[in-house]
């Protein structure tokens, strides 16, 4: 891991981008850890692009910091921003458009191409990003993740045993695979849901919530698009996280 730049924020939060081999990433720590305060830490999933995102994951890493104390952290997706691109999830991706400009349900084989491969990528990268991370000082565990792709959550939240914890965030497309690993989630969950989230399938996010096999869910659904979970919707995800992180 090789930090490229910091800044330090009012509040006392330092932002520093780093590169771990070809992947770019960003990490949030407040100004309270260090060698002998390390603290917990949340790993961020979001949909790719990952300038573009900024804003919004530096908002989310923030208030984590300052209500409960977290570090948090950031990768780029694998062919999103400056990464190289597959010929194969380009051409996923303009089938996919496709059949929802048309009107015609997206099929398994379209959301198999697209997403698997992001998550059999993914998921190792964020696995090398965790060790990497751990091994600073002020960063101590447990960890969480929050937010989507939500494949690569799920497939985090079976192989990775060092979190401890997700809020996973409904809106993305599911391979059937998914669901079966799902079955083998055993961590506490909170999962965000949009009810009229324009791009996401509500039955696929309720049968998925109804796969995982965590003794302990939530399920916390709001009316609104994609983009309008309410502000009381993210206290109650950073108040999971404090109860199981802390």
């Amino acid at each position: 891991m090789r930090f490229t730049s910091e800044q330090r924020f009012d509040d006392g939060v330092l932002e520093r981008d780093f590169t771990l081999g070809d992947i770019p990433g960003i990490l949030w720590t407040p100004g309270s850890a260090s060698a002998s305060a390390p603290v917990p830490l949340i790993l961020l999933g979001h949909p790719g692009g990952l300038d573009k995102m900024r804003p919004r994951l530096a908002g989310r890493a923030r208030h984590s910091a300052a209500e409960s104390g977290f570090a948090s952290a950031a990768i780029e997706l694998p062919g999103s921003g400056d990464r190289p691109r597959s010929a194969a999830a380009e051409q996923a991706r303009a089938d996919l458009r496709r059949a929802v400009e048309a009107g015609e349900p997206v099929g398994d084989e379209i959301v198999d191409r697209l997403v698997l491969p992001l998550v059999d990528k993914g998921v190792p990268e964020w696995r090398a990003t965790l060790d990497a991370l751990l091994a600073l000082p002020e960063i101590g565990g447990p960890v969480g993740f929050s937010g989507g792709v939500i494949a690569i959550g799920v497939r985090l939240a079976v192989v990775e045993p060092r979190i401890s914890a997700a809020v996973l965030f409904a809106g993305s497309f599911v391979p059937r695979v998914i669901f079966e690993e799902a079955r083998q989630v055993t961590i506490p969950l909170h999962v965000l849901l949009q009810w009229d989230d324009e791009g996401n399938d509500r039955q696929v996010a309720l049968d998925l919530f109804d796969a995982f096999g965590s003794k302990e869910k939530t399920l916390h659904a709001n009316m609104g698009g994609h983009t309008g979970v309410p502000q009381f919707a993210g206290d109650a995800a950073a108040a999971f996280f404090t109860r199981h992180l802390t």
